[in-house]
């Protein structure tokens, strides 16, 4: 079975950043869409990057364009989400996530497989 773990969460002051990675182990990730979601406390987990397989595509939610960037390396089965001048609002578990059959989709319900998250929490 394919197992997805996430690291590099931790507390940041606002303004400061955090790198995220996420490690398959499995030959075929680079065969899958890769993404990356978060859940609040009390929240509905929501989606906020995506990147394809070659990363040709990859697209952010609006609340996190120009601060976030998602990439992947497919030597090291690894897809990453370094993020900048990090808000309080982003405080969540942050999930990594694997389409298998490589779909183009940003419902949380469309991805199969999932890690078992990293907390990130931003202080005010």
């Amino acid at each position: 079975q394919v197992h997805l773990v996430e690291s590099g969460g931790g507390l940041v002051p606002a303004g400061g950043s955090l790198r995220l990675s996420c490690v398959a182990s499995a030959p075929s990730f680079s065969g899958y869409t890769m993404a990356w979601f978060r859940q609040a406390p009390g929240k509905e987990r929501e989606f906020v990057a995506i990147i394809s397989r070659r990363s040709t595509y990859t697209y952010y939610e609006d609340f996190v364009k120009g601060r976030f960037t998602i990439s992947r390396d497919n030597t090291k089965n690894t897809v990453y989400l370094q993020m900048d001048d990090l808000d309080p609002e982003d405080t969540a578990v942050y999930y990594c996530a694997a389409n298998s059959r490589a779909s183009i989709t940003y419902k949380p319900q469309e991805y199969d497989i999932w890690g078992q998250g990293t907390q990130v929490t931003v202080s005010s």
